[in-house]
């Protein structure tokens, strides 16, 4: 099962600059329309990029568009690691623009 967290929990986390990291899943072509930061590893190179995701931080936040891919990335990453502090942003970046951010352009 993907640990989920929500747009206004990741602002919170962002506020309070937490102990947290932030992954893209999306592609680049993607990430020049719109972006919340963090590292892009688009999810066809996750699994050659495993190490990258940081087993000591207290969280590991995942992100795509929707959330599709990023609980895919997270369930490929469990599965191959056993990692269990990741998180799915809960409707990506489209609800991120929704709720918290509506300069950034939705697509």
């Amino acid at each position: 099962m993907v640990k989920e967290i929500t747009v206004e929990e990741l602002n919170q986390l962002i506020t309070e600059k937490a102990d947290f990291q932030l992954i893209d899943v999306r592609e680049p072509h993607e990430t020049k329309i719109a972006t919340i930061g963090g590292e892009l590893i688009p999810l066809g190179e996750v699994q050659s990029n495993l190490q990258k995701f940081d087993a000591e931080a207290n969280k590991v936040v995942v992100y795509c568009r929707s959330g599709k891919r990023s609980a895919t990335a997270i369930q490929t990453i469990q599965e191959r690691t056993g990692q269990e502090n990741l998180y799915n942003l809960e409707g990506g970046i489209l609800a991120w623009a929704d709720k918290i951010d509506q300069s950034i352009t939705k697509y």
